[in-house]
């Protein structure tokens, strides 16, 4: 990868900065493990101090920043570990939650390790422990010193499942000087949507290197045995009381969650929430809100399932959504009645479980479309709408049986992502061979 003079002047300004505030990674670690106590565990390896951890060759590695991405790439983790028996398989991720995700669903059958930070003797000090045959970026994550070096060493760098939103595009913009030097080592752009993909290519991606293969959460694999486990948890918790969950919500929301709830109550007495927070800190604290109002709660870790008369219960364990979106009648997706942006809305409708979603939802923008105008899911503008969408839903069985199946077809229809990616990743493997 050649680089102009400008070029490296702005690499190492970058690097410069990076150099001046690493002292604030210290203190992020500190403040972050007061929250979240496995913040506090596993420094080296986020200065890529590595001996022991890691000595590979020829690796097919995997970055997926936190939870969401490694659901994701489980798909396409999964394929790459049938494809490809002999090689190791790599896993970073930089979350302490995404990293439980990656052992709990591959466990021994993958290397993982957390991407250590962007600064250029890391960068190299982990590249030459990890020996990438390919680097496959999940999403949207871009790092200047990292990309750099990746087409330095002319390690084919391949962005998957690549999706950007307008407010992503806008955060990168006052930097598009670096994002174009850092998407000047991008081999090839799989993105999500032609939406995407005119985005990307707006913070520096060659437009001749971008494909549009679809979303691979499309391409969902659903647990074994998930529908006849969720019929045996309602026939114990009461077959017809209605259910309803509130699913990666987030602090704003979680009033609105409590109210609607309680709305829902006063009609049905025998209703039960299943609550399921975005971040593992926000669990105890739902539990605590929903107990003070006089709501009988559980837990998942405490008490394992609900019982009949349990009002609410908080999912506090994860990896365990889809089985519970399955029990349920109704879902509400979360980060959308705040400035998240929400969630994936793809996992109840591969399910036929209805969603509600607020306004915000530029993160699954085209997405929520088309689950919307399918009439799979129902998208409202405010808190007090999204109730009275949930209430309504819960009162009318069959609107709910021809939103789920219209979920259904939704995803099967759109489903191919994974074989389109896995073929982008094998043609990059046979021209590094060649």
């Amino acid at each position: 990868m050649h680089l102009t003079f400008g070029q490296r002047l702005l690499l190492g300004l970058y690097s410069l900065v990076l150099h001046l505030a690493f002292p604030v990674t210290l203190y992020h670690l500190i403040w972050r493990g007061m929250r979240q106590r496995e913040y506090l565990q596993r420094w080296p390896e986020r200065y890529a101090w590595l001996d022991g951890k890691l000595d590979l060759h020829d690796t097919l590695w995997v970055h997926a920043v936190s939870v969401g991405e490694v659901l994701a790439a489980r798909p396409l983790v999964d394929a790459l570990l049938a494809a490809h028996p002999g090689r190791p398989v790599l896993v970073t991720t930089i979350t302490p939650t995404g990293s439980e995700r990656v052992r709990a669903l591959w466990g021994d059958r993958v290397q993982h390790v957390y991407l250590p930070y962007d600064l250029r003797s890391m960068v190299r000090r982990f590249l030459d422990r990890a020996r990438p045959a390919i680097a496959v970026i999940v999403e949207t994550e871009i790092w200047l010193n990292l990309y750099v070096e990746c087409g330095r060493r002319g390690i084919p760098l391949v962005m998957v499942n690549a999706r950007l939103s307008e407010r992503s595009l806008r955060g990168y913009l006052p930097v598009q000087a670096m994002a174009r030097l850092a998407m000047k080592a991008v081999t090839q752009v799989a993105a999500q949507s032609n939406a995407d993909a005119a985005r990307l290519a707006r913070i520096g991606a060659d437009p001749a290197r971008i494909v549009v293969t679809g979303n691979l959460k499309y391409d969902l694999t659903l647990p074994d045995g998930v529908g006849a486990q969720a019929e045996r948890w309602r026939e114990a918790w009461g077959r017809t009381r209605p259910v309803w969950i509130a699913a990666s919500t987030h602090p704003p929301e979680e009033d609105a969650v409590l109210e609607i709830h309680a709305r829902l109550l006063d009609r049905h007495p025998d209703a039960l929430l299943l609550w399921a927070p975005r971040h593992p800190e926000r669990f105890a604290p739902v539990a605590e809100s929903a107990a003070a109002l006089g709501m009988r709660t559980a837990t998942r870790r405490a008490d394992t399932l609900p019982g009949p008369g349990t009002q609410v219960f908080v999912i506090d364990t994860l990896g365990e959504l889809l089985r519970f979106f399955a029990a349920a009648d109704v879902a509400f997706v979360g980060g959308s009645l705040c400035e998240v942006g929400g969630h994936n809305v793809l996992e109840p409708a591969a399910l036929g479980v209805p969603s509600v979603v607020g306004p915000r939802t530029f993160n699954f923008a085209e997405v929520t479309r088309r689950l919307r105008d399918a009439d799979a899911l129902r998208q409202a503008p405010d808190a007090a709408a999204v109730g009275d969408a949930v209430l309504a839903l819960l009162d009318d069985e069959a609107t709910r049986a021809r939103m789920g199946e219209a979920g259904r077809r939704q995803v099967s229809e759109l489903s191919g992502a994974l074989g389109r990616t896995l073929a982008l990743i094998d043609g990059l493997l046979e021209d590094r061979r060649a």
